[in-house]
């Protein structure tokens, strides 16, 4: 965690140029602005809670050339929430706080805001009847403790929160300015793009523009191998590379719109492109593996259906996830019992009992079993070992069997092998089975183990 003082330093930057009070600065000594988060919740403090509203501000802080010194995590403690507070507001241009703005008698984060600056806080009664008139929506009556969001920093502006009932407040103070958002991140995304990011722009920050490739089931360390040539053209600065199960974002970083930076952000991303080829399935941070399949689905005019084992319906579900996915995906099957594969699916219980439920013959017979059942154009079958036990030295734990049944050809078919915990294994595996599909909507073959796979995992197609 960063603590160094937020000091004015003298010297051009490109982007983001503002005084301490967070106005445009027109004279030589200017300074990027520089910014702190501070999220406050004692739920955020254990292990079953992320802070991801930091991560979405984090991201906009950047795109627009702000410079972050300071996160931090603060239980609802007022004393604590205090001490951090004075902390920031004396040291950075501009503090944004998620969380503490509820109703409950533990949300103490206005109070806390109102101390630090030494204001009074004053209750709008028109904002206590926009929140009583949102539950009467709702058919419910508002509670007597909901008032207290209705409760406003004095000299705050009110930021008005679509999406749920606690309002957000922009404050400005003698050091900058503090932005005071709700803790739910539906409703921080929507104060971000609805409120922070126009006054981002109003004070003079250009957005930097950026370039996101997202790479399906391709390892880090295959994907570094891949982007070398890159590497020995242009460098590594500017690139960022992050991995997560079945995928990894690349990110460039350009500079403001028509700069050098950001014409030769796009020289820079048509290397990468042409360099990983039909592994990249996305351009956009946002845009989703399932998304994608579901567009060039709609493009192509056919269908889904799925028969699942190991994953336990997570194909389907991710599927489904997609608003509009009614119109090609019809259905799925869960046959995680040998019976219900033959019974069912029609899978041959002379072929389970001599290869196995995972095995090539079984997920292929589960493929064209469930799309003959459901009707679909295409089926997405898998069968596998996720563990923690289950594995043999033939099949070890994370064993994955992946068919894809078409209408215009024989069923293909893949085996990975997938390293994890059975979540994670189970959440590659659902990846793997999409991609499979994309990849032939597409016309790319299946990715090779050497090349584009894992290192530990095998691919074997069917011919």
């Amino acid at each position: 965690m960063a603590t160094e003082p937020c000091q004015l330093r003298a010297g051009p930057v490109s982007v983001g140029v503002f005084a301490r009070n967070g106005a445009p600065l027109d004279s030589g000594i200017i300074t990027a602005m520089r910014a702190a988060i501070l999220a406050v919740g004692s739920e955020l403090l254990g292990t079953d809670r992320l802070d991801t509203n930091s991560l979405r501000i984090t991201e906009t802080l950047h795109r627009y050339g702000v410079a972050l010194t300071r996160k931090s995590v603060v239980g609802d403690d007022p004393e604590e929430l205090a001490a951090e507070l004075a902390y920031s507001i004396a040291r950075c241009d501009l503090l944004v706080v998620t969380g503490g703005i509820g109703p409950t008698c533990d949300d103490v984060t206005r109070e806390a805001v109102a101390m630090a600056l030494g204001r009074r806080l004053v209750r709008d009664q028109e904002i206590v009847e926009g929140i009583r008139a949102k539950f009467a929506s709702f058919g419910r009556e508002m509670p007597d403790s909901n008032d207290k969001q209705g409760d406003v920093i004095e000299g705050g502006v009110v930021l008005q929160n679509h999406r749920g009932t606690a309002p957000g407040q922009r404050v400005e103070h003698s050091r900058g300015t503090l932005f005071l958002l709700p803790g739910v991140p539906h409703e921080v995304e929507g104060l971000i793009v609805g409120e922070l990011e126009p006054w981002l722009k109003e004070r003079g920050s250009m957005p930097i523009e950026l370039a996101h490739l997202k790479v399906a089931c391709v390892s880090e360390s295959s994907l570094e191998h891949l982007i070398q040539p890159y590497r020995d053209r242009f460098g590594t600065v500017g690139l960022s590379i992050l991995s997560r199960p079945g995928e990894v974002l690349v990110r460039l970083t350009g500079g403001e719109p028509g700069s050098d930076g950001s014409r030769g952000l796009r020289e820079r991303e048509a290397c990468l492109v042409d360099l990983l080829g039909e592994a990249v399935y996305a351009r956009r941070p946002e845009q989703t593996l399932e998304a994608t399949v579901g567009q060039l689905l709609q493009a192509a005019g056919s269908t889904v259906v799925t028969a699942e084992s190991c994953t336990g319906g997570l194909v389907a579900e991710r599927l489904t996830r997609v608003p509009g996915s009614s119109e090609y995906f019809l259905g799925s099957t869960v046959t995680y019992s040998y019976e219900l594969k033959a019974s069912l699916l029609g899978v041959d219980r002379r072929e389970i009992q001599r290869h196995g439920a995972v095995s090539r013959e079984v997920v292929t017979a589960m493929a064209e079993g469930a799309r003959t059942l459901l009707a679909g154009d295409y089926c997405i079958a898998l069968s596998g070992v996720a563990g923690p036990g289950g594995g043999t030295p033939e099949k070890p734990v994370g064993t994955i069997d992946i068919a894809l049944a078409m209408p215009d050809g024989p069923t293909r078919h893949l085996r990975v092998r997938l390293p994890g915990d059975r979540g994670r294994i189970r959440e590659q595996a659902a990846q793997w089975g999409l991609d499979m599909l994309r990849r032939r909507l597409i016309g790319a073959v299946e990715p090779d183990a050497s090349y584009l796979a894992p290192r530990t995992a095998e691919a074997s197609p069917v011919s």
